[in-house]
């Protein structure tokens, strides 16, 4: 795809929650973080990366990345982890994923991309048929104005956020699967499972 001005902003601050708090993006997937896995997805479809993380920074750091810590304290949400990210991005366009999803799609930017132009819209996000995938869009960074005074104002919803956005919709019917991800206690076998079936396929 070559170089776009795309900073992808990979999202690994949450609490880990319903994983009993586990930090997502160091579980281990075919011996490496799934963060890892993501960065391999992203690297060549951006500019360049940035992580946030409000846990376990140097681990993260040590993927090669610079690494931003929410502004607020007590873990307020992904917008708040795209927020800090993006402020230190220096690209026209962040490109925002979880640190979960390591099948992500490998032309996420593209689609993306071309919903934005097709709906003159500076922001797009993922729909994979059945549902929006809210984390994984694209935006202009000059939306981060926007999106500060959302968050100084108390907002936290992401789907608030982005409704007061009205982003285009990217088409992703046809790959719903790379939308899979870790949410509860077991899905490391899903996901293990998924991920040797591909490297079958690709073989």
């Amino acid at each position: 795809m070559g170089k776009t001005g795309i900073t992808g902003i990979i999202l690994a601050g949450g609490r880990g929650t319903r994983m009993g708090g586990r930090d997502k993006g160091l579980v281990a997937l075919a011996g490496r973080p799934l963060a890892a896995h993501v960065v391999d997805r992203l690297r060549p479809q951006v500019d360049t990366i940035v992580i946030s993380a409000n846990r376990n920074r140097e681990r993260y750091a040590g993927l090669g990345y610079p690494v931003a810590a929410d502004a607020a304290p007590d873990f307020p949400g992904p917008l708040a982890g795209i927020a800090s990210a993006g402020a230190v991005a220096r690209t026209p366009w962040l490109l925002v994923t979880p640190c979960d999803t390591p099948r992500l799609p490998a032309d996420l930017a593209q689609r993306l991309l071309e919903a934005c132009a097709a709906g003159h819209r500076p922001l797009a996000v993922a729909h994979d048929g059945a549902r929006l995938q809210p984390l994984f869009l694209l935006l202009r960074r000059e939306l981060l104005a926007d999106l500060a005074a959302f968050l100084a104002g108390g907002g936290r919803a992401v789907y608030r956020w982005l409704d007061s956005q009205q982003p285009a919709r990217a088409d992703f019917s046809d790959c719903p699967a790379a939308f899979g991800n870790l949410n509860a206690p077991g899905d490391d076998d899903r996901l293990a499972a998924h991920h040797t079936t591909e490297d079958t396929i690709h073989t």
